[in-house]
């Protein structure tokens, strides 16, 4: 492919900069189960290119699911007619220079491939799931789902670049709903399609997966029976499962600079950061130390190369609670004038790249689960999101999480439902007061993370240890 691309481009006439073709073929098997019966047995397949010129200080696209010599030729001449038309209208020059001649490739490790199993034999897994799931008369719904997605990319461009990048990715979800009296629970595998990662099937028929499948069980049917949350102001503990929405929410996302810029300002929204923030502002305590990392085996997005081929290497955004860098691409950079990352991502191949977070994970710390939850005499420990709302500058948030326990005395003791907390981004993180340490450390994923126009679902992935929060508002009751 990479040859065939190289050629249409050399056969291409354009009094064009630079050009660059980006191909994606991208196959997903999509299977789930309710209470035991089947309700999705899909299969997909979309192939097609972005072409990218730049002519007079101005980029164009143009994508087509015709990939012969003479369809990325009209693709080409449709990219460059908008870039010429947007010359007369730039806001700012963009330069050949912002899009490098790199040459590699990058491939997920897989130890079970796809083949291994048969559809027949997925369904088997996720009808026995649901049925190890209903335990109780109380539990009155059970759900599963497995997608095995194989994603491959090509990027050739006039400057020399030449990029392949092989992707296989594992999403996952299980979940029950029980209901007793008027009370109604839900209780899930980490949340909703929490555990997706790069990898094979030996990433979802891990060695904990029915012992995982009790727990979800038996805590729905605890919950049902459990005292509300508390409305309370004091320590909150954060499972790993529940950091993944807490930093994609409140740190991935007001750290994007085509959000700083106010490029999203229409759609997904702006950020309370701003460009003279960068090397300044105390965004947390000195015990926040935040990257970006794509290099993380089996984390969803790892990359060697962003969408405009530019390497992905690990880099702190947040350091000692100071913020150093940024989410965005080489032209967010050069118009903002801060550092940013190979983070220029595009959901596929009819979709322009953009500033979009990828791995952004919380660096582990110095205490065991043990002695985190030890030196705490009253608190409350949260598990997997449930639901989120946050403000369109990524300011002040309210989340809810499925489950709950009380901290007394540095114990765990009752169960407590319809969990849900409140702060400002700033104060939230400023008053992180204990960082769990790499036996506390998961890394989950996200297959939803919407932005652009037109959108854009990407997938990210977000690793972290358990943390513990001062003085932060808890309250209960349905969120």
């Amino acid at each position: 492919m990479i040859e065939a691309l190289s050629q249409c481009l050399d056969a291409l006439s354009l009094p064009a900069d630079w050009v660059g073709i980006r191909a994606v073929k991208e196959s997903i098997n999509h299977r789930s189960m309710r209470d035991q019966m089947p309700q999705r047995n899909s299969r997909a397949l979309d192939w097609g290119a972005m072409v990218e010129v730049i002519a007079q200080g101005q980029s164009g696209y143009a994508a087509t699911n015709v990939l012969s010599p003479e369809g990325l030729r009209q693709a080409a001449e449709a990219a460059y007619q908008q870039a010429i038309a947007a010359s007369h209208r730039g806001l700012y020059s963009v330069s050949p220079a912002l899009r490098p001649a790199i040459t590699g490739r990058y491939q997920s490790a897989q130890q079970k491939p796809f083949d291994a199993l048969s559809p027949a034999d997925i369904n088997d897994v996720l009808a026995r799931i649901c049925q190890q799931l209903q335990v109780s008369d109380q539990i009155t719904q059970t759900n599963a789902t497995a997608i095995a997605s194989e994603t491959e990319t090509w990027f050739v461009s006039s400057s020399g670049a030449e990029i392949y990048q092989q992707f296989f990715l594992v999403e996952t979800h299980f979940g029950v709903t029980a209901q007793d009296a008027g009370i109604v629970q839900q209780r899930s595998d980490n949340g909703s399609l929490a555990r997706c990662y790069q990898g094979g099937w030996e990433v979802f028929l891990g060695a904990d997966l029915w012992q995982r499948v009790d727990r979800v069980a038996q805590q729905a049917i605890e919950l049902l029976s459990a005292a509300d949350c508390p409305d309370v102001t004091t320590t909150l503990v954060l499972a790993p499962d529940q950091m993944m929405l807490q930093i994609h929410e409140s740190v991935g996302h007001p750290l994007e600079l085509d959000r700083i810029l106010g490029d999203e300002r229409n759609y997904a929204g702006g950020s309370f950061v701003s460009s003279e923030d960068f090397g300044d502002l105390a965004y947390g305590s000195p015990l926040m130390n935040v990257t970006f990392d794509p290099t993380v085996a089996g984390e969803l997005a790892s990359y060697s190369f962003d969408d405009t081929g530019a390497p992905a290497t690990r880099e702190y955004l947040i350091r000692a609670g100071i913020l150093e860098r940024g989410l965005g691409s080489l032209e967010s950079q050069m118009r903002l004038g801060v550092p940013g990352v190979a983070c220029a991502r595009a959901s596929t191949w009819n979709r322009p790249a953009v500033d979009r977070m990828a791995n952004i994970n919380l660096e582990p710390g110095d205490y065991t689960f043990e002695d985190l939850i030890g030196n705490i005499e009253h608190g409350v420990y949260m598990q997997a999101n449930r639901s989120w709302s946050i403000d369109d500058q990524r300011y002040k948030f309210q989340f809810g999480c499925e489950y709950a326990q009380l901290i007394e005395q540095g114990q765990l003791t009752k169960t407590l439902r319809n969990p849900n907390y409140r702060a400002t981004t700033p104060q939230f993180w400023q008053s992180l007061m204990a960082v769990g340490d790499r036996s506390t450390w998961q890394v989950y994923g996200t297959p939803f993370c919407g932005k652009g126009e037109p959108n854009q679902a990407i997938r990210v992935g977000h690793g972290a240890p358990v943390c513990a929060f001062e003085a932060v508002e808890i309250f209960g009751g349905a969120s």
